[in-house]
């Protein structure tokens, strides 16, 4: 359940920092790709970023606009209507953009290249694409110069990351890539800015953006942020249908599952925060949550509650918008949770619900 309110607060501090430093701030569909709230979405940000055929289809249909276009790989069956939907596309390798540049160009559309700083903050390897080897992006000795027709560049190399991981990307694209920064139209700097957290300080946001849009007036700048838009939005709201305890643990089984709904938490892997609940204190009874798939490894704990947990309690995985529904699988043919919006006048409105025929159809 997404509430409305709280989207919107989000989106006004996205807009505030896009209206102080002139750049062009969109939502990256990767993150979340509820089509159901870009009509709210659209009251602040004018676009919004693909990484597939099927999410710049969704833009163009759905966000009201063409999409800002990147993918690992273009293949000669989708590229064609992918340049439908996209006005500008960035490749993540020169021979990519030597097979599809020149039809994009011919089709007015604004291209790009992948590189990779050679530095980034995150620390896991699942999610760094700046790691030594990364597949992802042209590193400083792979791009000397830009092939003709190149009018942008893209870097993505940070995940939740704060003001000063921003700048210290920009003085590695500075050191490796500076002499390319001249001739170039566009530099877009990808996600990973979690401006709407609580401790992030966008006033130091703001000033890093102004300081190099300064030291290169020449360069339209672009964020492309995916948590941010829904970070702390809504929640994932399960019922315990079960207590199991074997040796010596306790568990609530729900009617969800990390490893269908919210495999983010198994990937990172971190643990969710339960509304009510707490990490347990020494000697404190202890509470493991299970999920209703049959992966032996679809729970997490550990969490203590005010009150013995019982069949039927309502258990609230709070911040579950964003890296949520666009990761679910439906494995074991679970049931998905339903979609709902929770209006600023208080109607609960449910806007998708699941049943067999998603799960038949998507299996042939």
């Amino acid at each position: 359940m997404v509430e409305e309110r709280l989207l919107r607060d989000n989106l006004s501090k996205i807009k505030d920092v896009a209206d102080r430093t002139g750049v062009e701030i969109i939502v990256a569909l990767k993150a979340n790709a509820m089509w159901s709230i870009f009509p709210i979405m659209r009251e602040y940000v004018g676009g919004a970023t693909a990484s597939s055929l099927a999410e710049a289809r969704l833009v163009f249909e759905e966000f009201g606009t063409k999409a800002h276009t990147y993918a690992p790989v273009y293949t000669d069956g989708e590229i064609d209507e992918i340049l439908n939907y996209t006005h500008t596309i960035t490749f993540n390798s020169v021979a990519q953009y030597e097979r599809f540049g020149q039809k994009a160009r011919m089709r007015g559309v604004s291209c790009g290249l992948r590189i990779n700083p050679g530095w980034s903050p995150v620390e896991t390897d699942l999610y760094n694409p700046a790691r030594p080897g990364s597949r992802l992006g042209i590193p400083a000795d792979g791009l000397s110069r830009l092939p003709e027709g190149i009018e942008g560049l893209h870097c993505h190399n940070l995940c939740e990351s704060r003001p000063e991981d921003l700048a210290r990307t920009f003085e590695a694209i500075e050191e490796n890539f500076g002499h390319l920064l001249p001739h170039v139209k566009w530099l877009n700097m990808g996600g990973g800015h979690l401006m709407t957290r609580k401790d992030y300080d966008r006033d130091q946001l703001v000033r890093i953006l102004q300081t190099f849009k300064a030291h290169h007036p020449n360069l339209h700048v672009i964020l492309e942020p995916g948590s941010a838009f829904t970070w702390q939005t809504g929640v994932l709201v399960a019922t315990v249908e079960d207590i199991v305890s074997n040796g010596g643990v306790n568990t609530l089984m729900v009617n969800v599952s990390f490893a269908c709904h919210m495999p983010d938490c198994l990937e990172m892997p971190y643990k969710p925060v339960i509304t009510g609940a707490r990490d347990p204190q020494p000697g404190e009874k202890r509470w493991r949550v299970g999920g209703n798939s049959c992966l032996a490894g679809d729970y997490m704990g550990d969490w203590a509650f005010d009150a013995e947990p019982k069949v039927g309690d309502r258990i609230v995985f709070e911040d579950m918008i964003h890296y949520t529904m666009v990761k679910t699988t439906m494995f074991n043919g679970v049931s998905h949770p339903s979609i709902a919006i929770l209006r600023e006048d208080g109607r609960l409105d449910v806007v998708r619900r699941f049943g067999y025929g998603d799960y038949r159809n998507r299996m042939s």
